[in-house]
């Protein structure tokens, strides 16, 4: 299940594409460097979008988790993880841009 790019990512791709090209390329060369499988990367990336206060990549990161093979019930555990790092307030909007993509 491919899920759809932002508009506004697709723009500065059209706009920059060296600059995003050496971005993806950074991201793929980071998550090849090591024993982490995608699907907790897709998790552990999905936290710091969270914790960052990200509503974008929080939802992008959702749906690459869910591509990667990460069920709802693990998405919604890793949010609810954050709670005594980041605190109720931010897990909460973090769990509503979760559902966003979720519901």
């Amino acid at each position: 299940m491919a899920h759809k790019i932002a508009d506004h990512y697709e723009k500065v791709k059209k706009y920059h594409p060296d600059y995003l090209e050496a971005v993806e390329k950074l991201g793929a060369t980071v998550r090849q460097s090591g024993p982490i499988d995608k699907k907790n990367a897709q998790l552990i990336q999905l936290s710091a979008s969270i914790a960052s206060r990200s509503e974008g990549a929080t939802h992008s990161h959702t749906k690459r988790a869910l591509e990667a093979g990460a069920s709802p019930e693990e998405i919604r555990h890793t949010v609810l993880l954050l709670t005594n790092t980041i605190g109720f307030p931010l897990v909460m909007a973090g769990m509503s841009w979760v559902n966003d993509i979720l519901d």
